[in-house]
């Protein structure tokens, strides 16, 4: 039942489910990770707020590369009669590894507007940073309101048939 009532059941539905995931997660992992790197200063702040929109189009682009690579990756881990929760967390897990590595690299090229090696070179220094952060946004903030935001619209498009 979880799975019919929390998550999308149609592409405009997803959409909204990767919309909303999306601008959360992009607002608060992009300036915390700068802000790591660079100092919590407003002016830092301020300097990732210009370079978000391109960040957010990167996160989109790489959320649709790795949607389908992570549903197999969550269905060699668990089983098809295991909980809804097991099913997201490792789902969650896979997503947010796969979407790391590549994040970790090409957010530090939007960010710094140049495309070096840098970013490949501090790599393993700054991924698990990157990822435990991410993967904390992902679980207990972005995927709870999306997942509470279509239970709400199921809800009410499942009230509206019955009546």
């Amino acid at each position: 039942m979880d799975f019919y009532i929390k998550l999308p059941r149609n592409k405009k539905e997803l959409a909204l489910f990767m919309g909303i995931i999306s601008i959360i997660s992009v607002n608060i992992i992009a300036p915390l990770i700068t802000c790591f790197e660079a100092g919590f200063h407003f002016y830092v702040w301020q300097e990732v707020l210009t370079v978000l929109p391109f960040i957010w189009m990167s996160v989109i682009a790489i959320v649709l590369i790795t949607y389908i690579p992570a549903e197999k990756m969550t269905a060699l881990i668990v089983a098809k009669e295991d909980s809804f929760r097991s099913h997201i967390v490792v789902n969650i897990l896979c997503t947010v590894l796969m979407m790391s590595v590549l994040l970790t690299v090409i957010g530090t090229w939007i960010g710094t507007r140049s495309i070096t090696l840098e970013p490949i070179k501090m790599f393993f220094y700054k991924w698990p940073r990157n990822f435990a952060i991410s993967l904390f946004v992902e679980m207990c903030i972005a995927q709870p309101i999306a997942r509470f935001a279509l239970l709400q619209l199921h809800t009410r498009l499942d009230a509206k048939k019955e009546n």
